[in-house]
């Protein structure tokens, strides 16, 4: 992570006022919650809409941080301790994060897509790992916050950075990339996700396409090739830059040419080899992110024999397909962490594939930030599920009972109580049986899970 004296940080961020007797002190790393400061951090107050960062600045020093940066029109800057006064703490954290990324000679890989940036993320680091120095998004750290706050953590010696970027709007992308200036971009995917902030697919896609913003002419994009508004983007722009395309179809550089699914995860073949890989995480829109990531590996001169090792070796983050058991040894499949009608097909697709299963159970819980279509989109969901391939359709949350009233598998039923949803499935499974669970952030489904394994202690 950062580590320079207090003068040099003054310089990178094109502050003042910092007393001559403070400017050899080090910092080490940066952090902008004062309640998680580590010694010697600094702390970087930021304006809120409900709080001022500046009000816990005596807090962070009491915690031993090495010093902190003030806003110039805030008023009253404390003159005992090791201060530097910026314009802008925010942008002061951004051009912070960008003067660090400038003296390291790493290179960097920006990804973004409506669904399967982490999961990508994640696939790639355990790739790039096997021949690399890698530094990756912790968590989801992706928004102009959490990004810069990222390539500050990056050790000195770290040689690839494999860096999320998440928005809500147009331009935060392009801000992120502008920041990062990517060696290579990748969009996993337009989805439905922030539909209601952007208002339409097309514009979701604009908005993904400005990751390629601070991108060189001499830079890779891959991207989703079965999408066609990324086709129509692309013949608008008529980039320089190389691009390859990956997707289910043929006319991409990256395609499977076999797909099988097994109980630890999936099982594919690619034109390029003959090697059979094996990936540690279930679903066909996995194997779709990971030609993502191989096509980025391949880039970067990774054989395909460390695509292998990397790819059985992979470390998802929480809640994304990670599978553990019930206290009557139901096998669940936790995907809590988001959803959107695209990764709710994708999922439930992937049930249908799963065999040896006695019982299929699927829980929905209310997709959130779908803007006006939203009831329609729920409506889908429920005429999607196949009754012939799933038992049991539960389903949690306001929006879900629009699923439900639309669902024809036999065993529906819908439940305003999490407990009472949890001891139904208890109740209605056994260790013969599987379990997907999926719902927006918001909807907090892992208290489902959590009370189905509580009963029982360890999974």
């Amino acid at each position: 992570m950062i580590r320079q004296s207090l003068k040099e940080i003054q310089q990178m961020v094109d502050g003042s006022g910092l007393e001559s007797r403070f400017e050899d002190l080090m910092i080490c790393g940066v952090s902008i919650d004062s309640r998680a400061i580590q010694s010697g951090n600094l702390y970087i107050p930021i304006i809120g809409e409900r709080v001022n960062g500046h009000s816990f600045v005596a807090g962070a020093m009491a915690l031993d941080a090495g010093g902190v940066l003030w806003q110039a029109d805030v008023p009253n800057a404390p003159t005992d301790i090791p201060v530097i006064v910026v314009k802008d703490t925010k942008k002061a954290l951004q051009q912070l994060a960008i003067a660090y990324k400038e003296q390291l000679s790493m290179k960097v890989i920006g990804i973004t897509g409506s669904n399967g940036k982490t999961s990508t993320k994640d696939i790639l680091a355990s790739i790039l790992a096997t021949t690399y120095k890698v530094h990756k998004t912790p968590g989801n750290l992706n928004s102009e916050f959490g990004m810069p706050l990222t390539l500050l953590m990056a050790p000195a010696d770290t040689q690839i950075a494999v860096l999320e970027m998440g928005m809500r709007g147009l331009g935060q992308i392009k801000l992120l990339s502008d920041m990062a200036k990517p060696d290579v971009s990748v969009i996993t995917c337009i989805g439905e996700a922030h539909i209601e902030d952007l208002g339409s697919r097309e514009n979701i896609s604009i908005a993904k396409f400005e990751i390629t913003s601070g991108l060189s002419e001499d830079g890779l994009f891959v991207y989703h090739g079965d999408e066609p508004l990324l086709a129509e983007r692309i013949a608008e722009a008529k980039p320089a830059f190389k691009m390859i395309p990956f997707g289910d179809a043929t006319h991409n550089d990256y395609y499977p040419t076999s797909i099988s699914v097994d109980g630890n995860g999936m099982i594919f073949t690619i034109p390029q080899t003959d090697l059979v890989f094996n990936l540690s995480v279930l679903g066909k829109h996995n194997v779709m992110n990971t030609l993502a990531a191989i096509a980025v590996a391949r880039h970067f001169d990774v054989t395909f024999e460390h695509i292998k090792v990397g790819l059985a070796n992979v470390e998802m983050s929480k809640m994304r397909m990670e599978i553990s058991h019930a206290e009557n040894g139901l096998m669940i499949i936790d995907d809590t962490y988001n959803s959107s009608p695209t990764s709710v097909r994708a999922t439930v697709d992937l049930l249908y594939s799963l065999t040896g299963f006695e019982q299929k159970i699927v829980v929905l819980a209310d997709m959130l930030e779908l803007g006006e279509h939203t009831i329609r989109y729920h409506e889908e969901i429920g005429t999607y599920i196949d009754p012939n391939e799933i038992d049991v359709l539960f389903t949690y949350g306001p929006l879900s009972k629009h699923t439900a009233d639309h669902s024809k598998v036999k065993v529906t039923q819908h439940f305003d109580d999490k407990l009472a949803l949890a001891k139904e499935l208890v109740a209605r499974s056994s260790n013969k049986d599987v379990c997907l669970i999926k719902g927006s952030r918001g909807m907090m489904l892992e208290d489902v899970i959590n009370e189905m394994k509580g009963s029982a202690g360890e999974s």
